[in-house]
């Protein structure tokens, strides 16, 4: 495996594969890697021939007074768990390497990035769309991986890659989960030991709300009624949003139909915790 701290350097082992022949996978990440990354990756390798991690705290997407400079980093273990992937190229760029002059170039996709996260998040979502739609520019035609934790990232992505032309297919992996049904986020680690019991409420919730439209309910609001319910349990979590959506548009266009996804987020101390799930109704 090889480690590269430039924009260049990492076109230029991507330029060189794709010319062998070889197929191209991308893994974008914060690092602090964890099982649900590994995933990602062990899916890239499995599917392409080359495949690049990133390993960037994107400064863009974090708004005054979020935790850009407490962001858990350990990039020595990120590099060994890479490597035991078969990754073979990680590329580690400084913020002047990604940003050498202050930037003025921004991308926004709408009506997918205004509710739930946006709301809370106004800015988040133009700092996730303009370093993913860089570090596209930079790996070329290519396979990208997500988790589909963060499902609005992946449907926000989605979006920026279709309208834009973009010769990379988003590819949504499936959640990790501790033993517990907590799902894995490198912000579990600012959970208290006591958030850290209650935070597999989110789970219950999610389940709570598929077994209602399992049952028959079609009515948006009565399934996030069932979701708030649950989360309600926990008195050391603060609710930020549950709901219940169509799962591309990430609105609710009158009764469930189709494909539905349930999304849920919860603040735990300095933790704030996102987890969703879907289902498809006939």
């Amino acid at each position: 495996m090889e480690v590269v701290t430039t924009i260049a350097e990492a076109r230029a082992r991507l330029d060189a594969a794709r010319r062998s022949g070889g197929t191209v996978g991308l893994v974008p990440t914060m690092g602090y890697l964890h099982e649900g990354h590994a995933s990602l990756m062990t899916a890239s390798v499995a599917d392409n021939d080359f495949t690049m991690v990133t390993i960037f705290v994107n400064p863009l997407q974090f708004a005054a007074g979020e935790d850009l400079a407490s962001y858990p980093r350990d990039l020595e273990r990120d590099l060994e768990i890479c490597s035991a992937e078969g990754v073979d190229l990680v590329l580690a760029p400084g913020v002047d390497e990604m940003y050498p002059t202050p930037i003025e170039t921004t991308v926004t996709v709408d009506a997918v990035a205004r509710p739930l996260e946006g709301r809370s998040r106004p800015e988040h979502f133009a700092g996730v769309a303009t370093v993913v739609a860089k570090l596209f520019s930079i790996a070329g035609p290519c396979r990208a991986y997500f988790g589909a934790k963060d499902w609005q990232q992946v449907a926000v992505v989605r979006r920026m890659a279709h309208d834009l032309s973009m010769p990379v297919e988003v590819v949504p992996c499936p959640t990790v989960r501790e033993h517990d049904g907590l799902a894995m986020s490198s912000r579990n680690v600012y959970l208290a030991a006591e958030e850290r019991a209650q935070a597999p409420v989110l789970r219950r919730a999610l389940d709570a709300g598929l077994v209602a439209i399992a049952e028959g309910e079609r009515d948006a609001a009565v399934v996030e009624s069932a979701m708030a319910a649950v989360v309600a349990e926990a008195d050391l979590g603060t609710v930020d949003y549950v709901a219940a959506v169509q799962a591309d548009a990430l609105i609710t266009d009158g009764p469930l139909h189709d494909e539905v996804r349930l999304l849920i987020a919860v603040q735990f101390g300095k933790a704030r915790l996102i987890d969703n799930d879907g289902c498809h109704i006939d």
